[in-house]
């Protein structure tokens, strides 16, 4: 059966009525990502390892599970179009960057600090990575070289970019989120979105909204061209 909408996908699961379940790891896991197409998913875990899958008719397949880190792999993403090229973040003060059709490392860069959060922009030439000490470091991700830093004084939590890759955004410990040009890193926008912690964000695939999650249990909807 070729899936071609969510009709289909409730249809299936209500013939189904199944959930399947797929041990990768030997502790607990911080991050899923599927690719550009969609027909890999990876995970990253606390056991220094990043977990490769791809997607049959009905269930999940392990390919291979990527080792080189040497302490815990926090988050990950996947180059906005190649659907080969995987990024990992880690405790190790390192960010991989894997070819998951030979699952080797490209190459390992090293980070100041212990990083927990990292994203590809959207035009594929920057990796935004940021650590526990809420220093954001920008790498390019064809030369693979450091080509900008950011230090903040306040908790710095998931970071991402818009659709045009001329705004990054992060959200953060006092409740805000934070709108950066880019690349001069100028701050253009401070949103006062949630009376806590303001923890993740994410855009919409057109590039039109984006939403964020707090501490204080809401989800909020944004239009990104009404900021």
């Amino acid at each position: 059966m070729q899936i071609k909408s969510a009709e289909d996908f409730k249809s299936k699961f209500k013939r189904n009525q199944k959930t399947r379940e797929l041990v990768a790891h030997s502790s607990k896991v911080h991050s899923v990502a599927w690719n550009a197409n969609g027909k890999k998913l990876a995970s990253g875990s606390y056991d220094k390892t990043a977990g490769i899958y791809s997607l049959g008719s009905d269930r999940l397949n392990k390919e291979q599970i990527l080792k080189g880190h040497t302490d815990s792999v926090d988050q990950l993403c996947w180059h906005p179009t190649n659907p080969d090229l995987l990024a990992t973040a880690s405790g190790d003060k390192s960010i991989r960057i894997w070819d998951t059709k030979s699952y080797k490392s490209i190459t390992s860069i090293p980070t100041k600090g212990e990083n927990i959060n990292i994203c590809w922009s959207p035009d594929g030439k920057t990796i935004a990575v940021g650590n526990k000490d809420d220093l954001v470091t920008f790498v390019d991700s064809r030369t693979y070289k450091v080509k900008a830093e950011k230090q903040f004084k306040y908790e710095v939590n998931e970071l991402t970019w818009n659709k045009e890759s001329n705004l990054f955004f992060f959200t953060n410990g006092e409740g805000h989120i934070e709108v950066l040009n880019w690349p001069e890193l100028e701050v253009q926008h401070v949103i006062q979105a949630h009376p806590a912690n303001c923890i993740c964000i994410e855009f919409s695939r057109c590039g039109k909204y984006f939403a964020t999650g707090s501490a204080d249990a809401l989800v909020s909807i944004w239009d990104a061209q009404e900021l």
